[in-house]
C-alpha cells in the first residue's frame, strides 16, 4: 500500500511538473488545450492547474476566444513570481543577468573587474550584485539563487572548481565562494552554461555541440535537455585539442592547441583590443582583417569538421566570436564542407541564439530549471 501511495504521489508530481512546463512554454493556454495536447483527462488537468494557481505559480488572465461553446479561462505562468541571477566570471570582467521563470532576460550588465582569488574580490562581487538587483528593482524574496559560470573545471561530485588555467587558480570549494552571497549558489563551467542557455528551452535541436569562441575556447555537449559532463567533468574541452602539432604556444603551456588559433583575442588584438572593431574592418573589406579572418576560419573549419566527425550532431558557434558569426556562416560552412567526407550532409553549423550574456543566462537558467523540476 505504501509503495502504491508513493507511486501515485510521484505520478501526480510528474504530471504537475509537465503541465507547468507546458504553460511556461506556450504562454497563454486553457485547460482544454493542455488536456488535448498532453493527452490527459480534463478533470486531472483542472485539478492540477487549480493547485498551481493556489501556489501562486499560475494565474487566470481572462478568457480565450470562444470556438462555439463556453469560453475557456486563459491561464498563464506568473512569470516573475520567482527569479534567478546569473553571474559569469571571466579574467577581467563579470556579467550579471536577471531572469524569470520563462527565461526572459530582465536585465543584463557587464562590468570590468579583474579576477583575484581573494575574499576582497568576492565581497566586491557581492556588492556589485546587490547594486545590480537594486537597479533592477528586484524583490529579494523572489530570488531563487545565483548561478555562477566559471572558466574552469567544475567537479560537481567533489563540489570544487578544480582547475582554471585562465584565472590561475585551483581547488576552490563551492562553499568558499557561496559564503560571500546571501543566496543559494549553483556552479557551471562557462561553455556548459552557454550551451545550457542555447538548449534548455529550445525545440530546434535535441543534441548539439556548443563551441565557445571567447577569449578562451571551450565547448560543451548538450544532449536531450541536459549537459554531458564526462567522467572527470572535462567533456567538450576542445580548446586544448591539438590542431597543429608543435604549433603556437597555448596559455596552458602546450603547443598547437585550438585556443592558440581560435581565441577571440586573435581577432580583437588586430583591432586595438575591440572585437566589434575587427568585424567592422572585415565588413569594410580591410585587407589585413581579411587575411587574419581567412587564417582563423581555416583552423576553425578543421576543428568543426573534426568535432562533427566524432559526434555527428549540429555545432553551434557561441562565445564572443559566435555572436558575430551569423553573416559569415555560409563562408565558414563552405570551408567546413570542403573537409567533410559526407558532402551530402545538410549544413550543421549554426550561430548562437544568445549574442550577449549567454554564460550568465545559462547559469541563471540552471537555477530556474532546478526550481521548476520540483514544482
Amino acid at each position: 500500500m505504501q509503495i502504491k501511495q508513493a507511486t501515485n504521489i510521484e505520478v501526480k508530481k510528474n504530471n504537475r511538473n509537465r503541465i507547468f512546463r507546458y504553460i511556461c512554454k506556450h504562454g497563454t493556454v486553457s485547460n482544454p488545450d493542455i488536456s488535448y495536447d498532453m493527452k490527459m483527462s480534463l478533470p486531472t488537468v483542472t485539478q492540477i492547474t487549480k493547485e498551481l494557481i493556489e501556489k501562486g505559480f499560475v494565474e487566470e488572465t481572462g478568457e480565450l476566444q470562444s470556438t462555439g461553446g463556453r469560453r475557456a479561462k486563459a491561464l498563464s505562468v506568473a512569470v516573475n513570481v520567482k527569479q534567478a541571477v546569473g553571474l559569469d566570471i571571466t579574467k577581467n570582467h563579470i556579467s550579471f543577468v536577471l531572469t524569470n521563470l520563462t527565461g526572459e532576460i530582465l536585465k543584463y550588465v557587464r562590468i570590468f573587474l579583474p579576477y583575484a582569488h581573494e575574499a576582497a574580490y568576492y565581497r566586491r562581487v557581492n556588492e556589485e550584485l546587490e547594486s545590480f538587483l537594486e537597479e533592477s528593482s528586484a524583490d529579494r524574496k523572489r530570488i531563487l539563487g545565483i548561478g555562477i559560470s566559471f572558466p574552469g573545471i567544475i567537479d560537481l561530485d567533489r563540489q570544487l572548481i578544480t582547475y582554471s588555467h585562465v584565472l590561475g587558480t585551483e581547488m576552490i570549494p563551492f562553499d568558499f565562494v557561496s559564503s560571500f552571497f546571501g543566496y543559494p549558489c549553483r556552479f557551471l563551467n562557462d561553455a556548459n552554461a552557454g550551451a545550457y542557455a542555447e538548449g534548455i528551452r529550445s525545440d530546434e535541436r535535441e543534441r548539439f555541440f556548443y563551441l565557445s569562441l571567447s577569449n578562451t575556447v571551450g565547448g560543451a555537449v548538450f544532449d536531450h535537455h541536459g549537459l554531458v559532463q564526462g567522467n572527470h567533468f572535462r567533456c567538450g574541452e576542445v580548446g586544448h585539442m591539438t590542431v597543429i602539432p608543435d604549433g603556437r604556444m597555448c596559455y596552458c603551456g602546450k603547443k598547437g592547441c585550438l585556443d592558440a588559433y581560435c581565441s577571440a583575442a586573435i581577432l580583437s588584438d588586430a583591432a586595438g583590443g575591440k572585437l566589434e572593431k575587427f568585424f567592422e574592418l572585415l565588413e569594410k573589406k580591410d585587407q589585413r582583417a581579411a587575411e587574419i579572418w581567412d587564417a582563423y576560419t581555416g583552423i576553425l573549419a578543421v576543428a568543426v569538421n573534426n568535432i562533427h566527425m566524432i559526434l555527428d550532431c549540429d555545432i553551434v558557434l557561441g562565445g564572443y566570436v559566435g555572436s558575430y558569426a551569423e553573416p559569415y556562416l555560409s563562408e565558414i560552412w563552405n570551408r567546413v564542407s570542403e573537409r567533410n567526407t559526407f558532402t551530402g550532409d545538410r549544413q550543421f553549423v549554426n550561430s548562437c541564439k544568445y549574442k550577449v550574456g549567454a554564460a550568465a543566462l545559462g547559469a541563471a537558467l540552471e537555477v530556474i530549471e532546478n526550481f521548476v523540476s520540483q514544482v
